[in-house]
């Protein structure tokens, strides 16, 4: 089996210790593995995307020893394969146009239903299904300009499986793991797959760029885990092969707290800067 992974940074900040670690444990395994690792530049956040963040990415990479096998992919380029595709779905009675608000959709979990919780899921709060109601047909033209919304359940009516592949950093051999359609209308819901302001979202980019670049291993953080089976719907309704996936442990700080680009002080570059070497980097993050 080819074994082609990926790592794939927003350029929104300075890469921190835990992107070094993903990084490197995604390269040495496509390494070990004879196999390919890509680069994905993922810079669908026009508003918080630099130029010089991109370069830096380049810099921090090519500086721990990580060489990609390809010239890298960035979603800005990709906006018309997101419109696409949204287009397909939206002829599929798939999709639905939404004006909720993040207050509107607060303020719907949390009124009075019988007691209970609001629910959360891998984007936040479930969506309450506000605009689902509102008659809409695959054969009118998509709005531009809103929001739309996956139909989770017209999704379960058409897909026939809910399983993945996953497998584990040490012993990278695929094993099922199973989910199951209560699970997505529980805790995914309707979630959003284009912006107001942009033709997709991270769940539709990340999918449809997966399959343009042939990954066939997807090495990413726990903190990602929940939006795997999201990732898995998408697929099955593209027609889409489904990679094997693992996800890592988190590299936190000294209070547990999982690093983010805002703590410039665990910044790869703020090592360099102090002196550190690539070798000091890998131990750190546990690779050496």
């Amino acid at each position: 089996m080819s074994f082609v992974t990926r790592f794939a940074p927003s350029p929104t900040g300075p890469l921190h210790l835990g992107h070094a670690y993903s990084a490197l444990l995604a390269h040495d395994m496509a390494r070990a593995k004879g196999g390919q690792f890509l680069l994905r530049i993922e810079d669908i956040d026009h508003t918080r995307s630099r130029a010089h963040w991109e370069e830096q990415i380049y810099d921090d990479l090519a500086w721990l020893g990580i060489g990609w096998d390809a010239d890298p992919m960035r979603q800005s380029d990709r906006g018309q394969a997101y419109q696409d595709a949204l287009q397909a779905l939206w002829a599929r009675d798939l999709l639905y146009p939404c004006t909720c608000s993040r207050r509107d959709i607060a303020a719907a979990a949390s009124a009075p239903q019988e007691g209970a919780e609001p629910v959360y899921g891998p984007d936040g709060l479930i969506y309450p299904g506000t605009c689902r109601a509102k008659p809409v047909s695959g054969a009118l033209p998509m709005p531009e300009g809103e929001a739309l919304r996956l139909n989770m359940e017209m999704a379960l009516g058409v897909l026939q499986d809910y399983e993945h592949f996953g497998f584990d950093e040490t012993e990278p051999e695929p094993h099922r793991v199973r989910f199951t359609a209560d699970d997505l209308r529980n805790t995914v819901g309707d979630i959003v797959l284009s912006r107001r302001d942009f033709p997709g979202s991270y769940h539709l980019s990340v999918v449809l760029d997966d399959a343009a670049q042939g990954i066939t291993h997807v090495v990413r953080g726990e903190d990602l885990a929940d939006a795997t089976k999201i990732h898995v719907v998408l697929q099955l309704l593209f027609g889409l092969k489904t990679p094997a996936y693992t996800h890592h442990r988190l590299i936190r700080d000294e209070t547990g707290k999982r690093l983010a680009k805002r703590d410039d002080a665990r910044a790869i570059a703020t090592y360099r800067a102090e002196g550190a070497s690539p070798d000091d980097i890998r131990r750190m993050v546990g690779l050496a």
